[in-house]
């Protein structure tokens, strides 16, 4: 599996699926108009800075609120190859591995690191570096399977590459 490397989009605790995607938004399932308006109402400058290959980082409880899929589909669309968190919702992980956008649990990684650093993933080990500050920390490396269905860009892809 690829390492994600871009700069990091800090937020706090209990960023809920409603700021991810603003409900207003919830009639379309294009993945690329869902990201024009991704983060839209926690950060407006998000979608005009963010550059393919960028990282969310974030405290407790990231994704939490309803369970619409369309909160992780937007980020990877938006060109996000990441999330990083103290934690995740529950529904929010899943649907995230069941598109194929990586995410990693790292509370030592969230408090080392700021908004703007320079930071990088390596899936197979778990391990994040930030570039910025010449600083490693030890997060949760992908089981091998859950590799396969990022690799594959989701679940539903993964299933019909078997088949």
């Amino acid at each position: 599996m690829e390492n994600a490397k871009g700069t990091v989009f800090k937020y706090g605790d209990n960023v809920d699926t409603d700021v991810i995607i603003p409900a207003r938004y919830l009639n379309s399932s294009d993945p690329a108009e869902l990201a024009t308006h991704c983060m839209e109402d926690i950060d407006t400058e998000f979608v005009k800075k963010v550059q393919k290959g960028d990282i969310i980082v974030a405290t407790k409880n990231f994704g939490c609120g309803s369970s619409r899929e369309h909160a992780p589909i937007a980020i990877k669309a938006s060109g996000v190859s990441c999330v990083i968190a103290e934690t995740f919702a529950r529904i929010f992980y899943r649907n995230s591995i069941n598109i194929g956008l990586p995410i990693v649990e790292c509370p030592e990684a969230v408090a080392g690191t700021d908004a703007g650093d320079i930071v990088e993933v390596d899936f197979d080990s778990g391990i994040v570096y930030n570039r910025t500050k010449n600083t490693q920390f030890k997060g949760q490396a992908f089981p091998p399977f859950m590799q396969k269905i990022i690799d594959a860009q989701g679940l539903v892809n993964y299933i019909n590459q078997k088949n």
